[in-house]
């Protein structure tokens, strides 16, 4: 099993940064990759931004695409994202995500490819 912490949340002004980051615990070294997602109110949970363990291979939503990214320190078990240019509609709460099957390499934008979750932390963006 792995725990997954994240961190890095806040209130930020429309186009400002932040940069969120997830401290991995546990049997880390069993996962194929890591990914984020984000749930804003009313809506369901939504794909983000994924990266293999192995050879740091990415994927991105086309909404975040140029602005976010994500990156992993594999000696640290921590996996970050980097978010520039915010928007409104980035308004969430993000959750970081362990993978460990197969299906994760080919499905990683599929929120049932993660096995464990984090708790979430809240990003709000204001115009």
């Amino acid at each position: 099993q792995v725990q997954l912490v994240e961190s890095g949340g806040g209130l930020v002004q429309v186009g400002g940064s932040l940069r969120l980051s997830c401290a991995a615990s546990g049997r880390t070294f069993s996962r194929y990759g890591m990914g984020w997602f984000r749930q804003a109110p009313g809506k369901e949970r939504e794909f983000v931004a994924a990266i293999t363990w192995r050879s740091g291979t990415t994927s991105y939503a086309d909404s975040v695409k140029g602005r976010f990214t994500i990156s992993r320190d594999n000696a640290a078990s921590a996996m970050y994202l980097q978010m520039n240019t915010l928007k409104t509609e980035d308004t969430a709460i993000y959750y970081c995500g362990a993978a460990k099957g197969v299906f994760y390499l080919s499905n990683p934008a599929q929120a049932s490819a993660y096995d464990s979750w984090g708790q979430g932390t809240q990003v709000t963006v204001s115009s």
